[in-house]
């Protein structure tokens, strides 16, 4: 079974996340995920594009098991720029890319849906960036995108504590575009994508062409420096202390080394 599901319906595509239990991120499906981006814009039928979980989650991170197999700083490094990459495309798709969160998004699957355009999320939804429990750090341009939508002070608050907020929390903060309750979500989701995909598709497309001009950052820096520091610090102590703590499910004790 395909770890990613794609369906077009009335020119809304729908990827689903299909990676029980938590719909973690694996290079599999980061690999599935740049793949039906491609077959969205080669078939052309679809004019946006809704990103969901199946299951309790939206995504709850990265595949740590995957982590875990690696070796070297540059495997790591490697491993962050291509999620990084194909994020990138994301936010940089012709099409407007609607997350639509429930359970939880976490690590790398808060990194995925900050990648979108609109963000609906249900209020008890658990997000953040946890990373730092772990004795690493965000990986997917976590970094660059956080302090975006909620300034610089709250994302230094949430990267460093390492603890969620709820998605009430986060629509207060601008993180998430609207809070609706879970068995309404997937209808208000729906709703949103069709008055979208009643547009014009050329003026989607210069639209979504047109808005990131209004940003003026160094992300592309920051996101470079983040792979690069996220391959170094994997070979640390804290590191393997964080990952083993987390695989034995017991709290961490991080020697700051």
């Amino acid at each position: 079974m395909s770890v990613l599901e794609l369906k077009v319906e009335e020119r809304v595509a729908y990827l689903t996340i299909k990676s029980p239990p938590a719909n973690a991120l694996s290079s599999k499906l980061i690999a599935k995920l740049d793949e039906l981006l491609t077959q969205i814009e080669q078939e052309g039928e679809a004019k946006v594009v809704v990103l969901q979980g199946e299951g309790k989650f939206f995504s709850a991170g990265a595949d740590i098991k995957e982590f875990t197999a690696l070796q070297e700083a540059s495997e790591y490094e490697t491993l962050a720029k291509n999620g990084q990459n194909i994020f990138n495309r994301i936010e940089h798709f012709p099409l407007p890319v609607i997350a639509s969160i429930h359970g939880a998004a976490l690590g790398g699957g808060l990194e995925l849906a900050m990648a979108c355009h609109i963000r609906y999320a249900t209020p008890d939804a658990k997000i953040g960036l946890p990373e730092m429990n772990l004795g690493i750090i965000p990986g997917f341009a976590g970094t660059q995108r956080l302090p975006r939508y909620i300034g610089n002070a709250r994302a230094y608050e949430m990267i460093l504590t390492g603890e969620p907020i709820s998605g009430r929390q986060a629509e207060e903060w601008g993180l998430v575009n609207r809070i609706v309750e879970e068995d309404e979500l997937e209808n208000e989701v729906r709703q949103l994508a069709g008055k979208i995909a009643a547009k014009s598709k050329p003026g989607i497309n210069r639209i979504m062409q047109l808005i990131p001009y209004a940003n003026t950052s160094q992300f592309a820096e920051g996101a470079d420096r983040e792979a690069g520091l996220f391959g170094e610090i994997f070979g640390s102590y804290d590191a393997k202390e964080g990952v083993s703590a987390f695989k034995e499910k017991r709290a961490a004790k991080f020697q700051d080394k």
